[in-house]
């Protein structure tokens, strides 16, 4: 790995590359088709420019920092790839904290797309029923869930000031829209969708999921799948 080593910032076709590779790969999974799917892309877009312009555009956090902590900042070289990862420098430029955290951090990222992605085919797959199966068994949110667990992902590996400020905001955001939908769902389904809500938490799991349920949550993408 001795690109980690080499100055990786000015590289604005890396910025664009990545936006645009996860910016359509989240547009391909979540599939937005309402006015508030939209308004949901578009604020985690508006998260990953921030992020990405930072990972390889231009370093913003890491020049506030170093310019306050000046010598007592942690690594003597800041702006090599490595030590842009900014826990990887509180950690004096550990290797080991990289290893750990950066594959960590893309099974997190990937995790929350892929839940995503089952979420938005559950739904889909219903025909306008009730969806109470699969992923929705657990959490009734589960592609908001998915957003917040590729938020942490995104987090855990290259956290600045701005993605640091803008998460939380993204998350009161998400939270927001799941109540506007709630309200949409029990206008349309009554009593069925309020024992249901009762039953079932919004994003978090509360009791245990086996591999069998994994296994069952790919059952939407089957053609013959009856939920």
């Amino acid at each position: 790995m001795h690109f980690l080593d080499k100055y990786a910032y000015g590289l604005w076709g890396a910025v664009v590359f990545n936006i645009l590779f996860f910016g359509l790969f989240t547009l391909a999974v979540f599939k937005p088709t309402t006015k508030r799917d939209w308004r949901t892309l578009g604020a985690f877009t508006a998260f990953m420019v921030a992020l990405f312009s930072e990972m390889f555009g231009y370093p913003l956090t890491i020049y506030i920092l170093t310019s306050i902590l000046g010598n007592k900042y942690p690594v003597l070289d800041p702006f090599t790839h490595l030590n842009g990862h900014l826990w990887v420098a509180l950690a004096g430029g550990s290797m080991w904290v990289y290893s750990v955290l950066h594959p960590l951090s893309n099974v997190l990222i990937f995790t929350g797309l892929i839940i995503i992605s089952i979420g938005w085919k559950g739904i889909h797959a219903g025909n306008g029923k009730l969806v109470t199966s699969g992923i929705y068994k657990f959490v009734r949110h589960p592609q908001y869930s998915g957003f917040t667990l590729t938020i942490i992902g995104f987090l855990v590996q290259w956290p600045t000031i701005i993605t640091i400020i803008m998460a939380p905001i993204l998350l009161v955001m998400y939270a927001r829209l799941s109540k506007k939908e709630e309200k949409v769902m029990i206008e349309t389904f009554g009593q069925e969708y309020l024992d249901y809500k009762e039953q079932v938490p919004a994003f978090i799991p509360n009791k245990r999921i086996t591999l069998r349920d994994i296994a069952g949550f790919f059952a939407v993408f089957r053609r013959d799948n009856v939920l």
